[in-house]
């Protein structure tokens, strides 16, 4: 082994296809979509026509769709941080301390919308908040709470705020793994210690269960922020952005662009502020997360 490693050669020939796979795969369509954010072209084989930065500025300064959908990836970045973390841990210390069969079947329970297709998630959110036909209009209805029917998902009032739920509810069984993944590699002497120091309850977990968790919640911050960024499928499946731009978010908008729209130049330049956006936002989460690991 240690000849191997010595040889130059050798170690060319094992990380070359690496190197090479990456580039092709990676830096070769970024750079491509690159060029062709400078164009006006309707798409690959079609003619070519340099407009330079006139993409980027029409992004940036006239197209509040852009914002639109920008903003509601933020939010649910935000959501999934303040909402879906924090219960995701709570769950998390509960079924660690739940034990024995009860917990493998919650477990399991919590994690099957994760195997579900998003399909058929989307399918299943479509039929519930129905209008006219939907389950939750017709609970409200016969609990005497007729009043609150609603359109949940084609008012712009309530549009984003169904979608933004039925996101972080499919979501939750992979926040909870992880923080239960976590906690499950905490020392329980660590517990027994601190319960002999007479901590208990909400202090045991805030000082012992919290702190060693921070590598686990920097990287679900970061993956949360990220994923907001690019979520589309869901999206695409139950509003495509409607009503209006009301759930309007990166990717449907890049992609109806490209695809729907034959903006094929314009699309490419939203993928690069796209991919900037991304790098920007995890730096920065990065930057707010304390980044020294617990020890123990």
């Amino acid at each position: 082994m240690q000849k191997v490693l010595g040889n130059k050669m050798a170690i060319f020939l094992f990380v070359f296809p690496g190197i090479l796979l990456f580039m092709v795969t990676f830096l070769a369509p970024i750079v491509l979509s690159g060029y062709y954010s400078f164009t006006d072209t309707l798409g690959p084989g079609t003619d070519v026509k340099m407009v330079g930065l006139q993409n980027y500025q029409e992004l940036l300064f006239e197209d509040s769709r852009f914002w639109r959908s920008l903003m509601n990836a933020l939010l649910l970045g935000i959501g999934c941080i303040v909402l879906q973390h924090p219960i995701c841990i709570a769950f998390a210390i509960l079924l660690d301390r739940i034990g024995g069969k009860a917990e493998k079947v919650f477990r399991t329970i919590f994690f099957i919308p994760c195997v579900i297709s998003v399909v058929v998630i989307s399918r299943m959110w479509l039929s519930i908040l129905d209008p006219d036909f939907g389950i939750l209009n017709k609970i409200l209805d016969t609990i005497g709470l007729g009043f609150l029917q609603h359109a949940w998902l084609g008012d712009t009032s309530t549009a984003l705020g169904s979608l933004l739920f039925i996101l972080i509810w499919a979501g939750f069984g992979w926040g909870l793994l992880f923080y239960y993944a976590g906690i499950k590699g905490i020392p329980e002497e660590l517990y027994e210690a601190a319960h002999l120091d007479g901590a208990s309850g909400l202090k045991l977990h805030l000082k012992i269960t919290l702190p060693l968790l921070s590598p686990v919640i920097a990287v679900q911050v970061t993956l949360a922020i990220v994923t907001a960024l690019k979520q589309m499928e869901t999206v695409f499946l139950t509003t495509n952005g409607g009503p209006g731009d009301s759930t309007q978010f990166l990717a449907v908008y890049l992609y109806n662009k490209a695809f729907s729209a034959s903006q094929y130049g314009y699309a490419n330049a939203i993928s690069i502020l796209f991919i900037l956006v991304c790098l920007i936002a995890t730096y920065i989460s990065n930057k707010m997360i304390r980044s020294d690991i617990a020890e123990y």
